[in-house]
């Protein structure tokens, strides 16, 4: 972390040691959470371009994401 700057390393140490971990295996924990990230997004490409476009806008995924956490909490209720 030598080339970075002071401010940046103090906040990624203290988020390691919020978490209880050394600031390399925090480091070490965002490299391969950011990797899996990039694994999603080539899911969804691959998703796309074996089904092509979809007609559903944004707002329609969330909706249907609200209308089913909402299904759920009454279902627990």
């Amino acid at each position: 972390m030598n080339s970075h700057p002071d401010d940046v390393r103090d906040v990624l140490a203290r988020r390691a040691k919020d978490r209880g971990q050394s600031l390399n295996s925090y480091l070490r924990d965002v490299v391969l959470r950011e990797a899996s990230f990039a694994n999603n997004q080539a899911l969804i490409d691959r998703v796309v371009a074996d089904r092509g476009d979809s007609k559903f806008t944004t707002e329609d995924v969330l909706a249907a994401r609200d209308s089913a956490r909402g299904e759920r909490t009454e279902g627990a209720a």
